[in-house]
């Protein structure tokens, strides 16, 4: 399998099944992929919605989280239960468009293998009210000032990453809003690659302006401290049984 599309819901009962479909018509014929939803204790329909798409798509998979525990930890729980060695993820709400992930998996077919890879879209014409897209710019000047990723939208729900990259960084909540930073303190390359985002057109939306700034502003400083905190201890070769470094080790005698 090439790619697992893995998508935090909460609420997004009338979004599942037309981003369902654009998704199969954008990767239908170009991917062997599967589209994994997190329901992260939704109190709708969102998961009868697609535990009854499922019959029409064998490969779309259902995961329930028993409450809400917020979107960094069902993009987390999704990762783990990913198939594939590649994962995309997007929003819920319909928002970002399915059919920008073919641009972004073409980025990865030319990236040479290392070092590990974060693709993340970038909403330069954003569809959201202005105290969003205002409260949005101020987040990222601050965020790139003083983390230095050079990201001018972390916010964006559509990314395309390795699987084995994003089970190698640091959990806590709310991360998905700071993996371009985290993914350079691992010795990853990010880059950032414009797509389409269009209006809430079903539902509402489950962030407020100021809890996102609040809880950004205290992430920010947990980040800083993990950057600080950063060892990527450079590996030689692996060392077989019978090499000469091996048997040397070996016939080593400890003094006391």
């Amino acid at each position: 399998m090439d790619l697992s599309v893995v998508i935090p819901v909460k609420d997004e009962a009338a979004n599942v099944a037309p981003l369902v479909a654009e998704l199969r018509a954008a990767l239908d014929g170009l991917l062997d992929y599967e589209i994994l939803y997190v329901d992260d204790g939704s109190e709708d329909g969102t998961a009868a919605e697609v535990a009854r798409l499922q019959a029409e798509a064998p490969h779309l998979r259902l995961l329930r989280h028993m409450r809400s525990y917020g979107q960094s930890a069902a993009i987390r729980s999704g990762v783990k239960a990913a198939r594939a060695a590649w994962i995309a993820t997007l929003d819920g709400d319909g928002q970002n468009d399915p059919a920008d992930i073919s641009k972004l998996w073409r980025v990865v077919l030319t990236a040479p293998e290392p070092p590990p890879l974060l693709i993340a879209g970038y909403r330069e014409d954003r569809q959201d009210s202005w105290r969003k897209r205002f409260a949005s710019q101020i987040a990222n000047r601050v965020r790139r000032r003083i983390l230095g990723d050079d990201t001018p939208d972390t916010g964006c729900g559509l990314k395309l990453f390795p699987r084995s990259l994003f089970l190698d960084l640091p959990y806590f909540d709310h991360m998905h809003r700071f993996l371009p930073a985290l993914v350079l303190r691992e010795g990853g390359i990010v880059r950032s690659i414009q797509v389409n985002h269009r209006p809430r057109r079903r539902g509402v939306s489950k962030y407020g302006v100021l809890d996102r700034l609040g809880v950004g502003v205290v992430d920010l400083f947990g980040v800083i401290w993990l950057k600080r905190r950063a060892a990527r201890p450079h590996l030689f070769n692996e060392v077989s049984p019978d090499s000469k470094i091996a048997a040397t080790s070996a016939s080593t005698s400890v003094v006391r």
